[in-house]
Order: structure tokens, then C-alpha cells, then sequence
């Protein structure tokens, strides 16, 4: 009886430690969509790590860090931010539990239904930080095709742009 309740014990802290760790990456996600639609520059950049980057919707948008803010820091000082209200979610864990990557769709007023994926690390303060985002906007396999070509079109005119 005595090994069933230790077990039993263990099975229960081991899934609450993990529930903890989805619950507060979870929180620095939900943290990070307050802070962007608050236009809020330095709740929002404290929640990367120092390396990070940030992958926009357009084929050249791969900034660093430093990048991201020289970008966003002009709009945020206007008040504009971006509202992205996730409509669900799911995190995973590396077997150390050091490293998360999640996935997550999201609404969005302009561009309607998005999606962020990304990695978070576990700082040694016990804090989770984004090293890496990356935001789409996905297209339905029905219009893939249509929207290649668009595309193509769109690149046989304009410049490509790359990072």
C-alpha cells in the first residue's frame, strides 16, 4: 500500500510540476499580447532573451533583437500596438525541461486568423524567455495554389527581399 501511494504521490507532483511550467509559459505568451497591444515596449522586450529573434509574415522579416525593437519601439511610442487574441494553444517540453516550443492560433482584427509558433528557454532566475517567434498567417489548402501564384506575380515585380 505504502509503494501505491508513493507512486501515486509522484505521478501527481511530476504532472503538476509540468502543468506549472505549461502554466507559465503560458502566462509569458499571454504576457507578451498584453504588452503588444498595450504598446507597451518594455513589458513586451523584456520577455525575450538577450539572442533572440522575431520572424514576421513577410519573407524578409528576420530580425534579431536589436532589429525588432529599431522596428516596433517608433510605434509603440505612438500608442500603436497589435492585438492578437490566442484561441488556443499548445506547449511541449524538451526532456530537461529547459526548453519549450508551442504552437498557437490566433485572432487578429486586420489579418484574421494567424498563427505563432515559437521556443522559450528557462533562465536561471526560474523565467521564461522567447528566443524565438514567429508569426504566419496560414492559408487554407483550397487557396494555396491561388495564392502561390499571386505571389509569384508579386515577386516577378518587385524586388525579393530576404534576411
Amino acid at each position: 500500500m505504502k509503494s501505491l501511494y508513493l507512486l501515486l504521490t509522484l505521478f501527481f507532483f511530476v504532472n503538476s510540476v509540468k502543468a506549472d511550467k505549461t502554466i507559465d509559459v503560458a502566462n509569458t505568451l499571454d504576457s507578451l499580447h498584453v504588452a503588444a497591444s498595450q504598446a507597451d515596449a518594455e513589458a513586451y522586450f523584456e520577455l525575450f532573451a538577450e539572442h533572440a529573434n522575431f520572424i514576421g509574415t513577410d519573407v524578409g522579416e528576420y530580425w534579431t533583437l536589436s532589429e525588432f525593437k529599431t522596428y516596433t519601439i517608433p510605434f509603440f511610442n505612438q500608442g500603436k500596438g497589435w492585438t492578437y487574441i490566442p484561441r488556443n494553444r499548445e506547449i511541449k517540453f524538451s526532456k530537461s525541461g529547459t526548453v519549450a516550443w508551442f504552437h498557437e492560433v490566433l485572432d487578429n482584427k486586420s489579418y484574421g486568423t494567424t498563427r505563432g509558433t515559437g521556443v522559450l528557454v528557462l533562465t536561471k532566475e526560474n523565467k521564461w524567455l522567447i528566443t524565438q517567434y514567429h508569426l504566419t498567417i496560414p492559408i487554407p489548402n483550397e487557396l494555396a495554389a491561388e495564392m502561390a501564384n499571386e505571389i509569384k506575380a508579386f515577386e516577378k515585380k518587385a524586388p525579393k527581399t530576404t534576411h
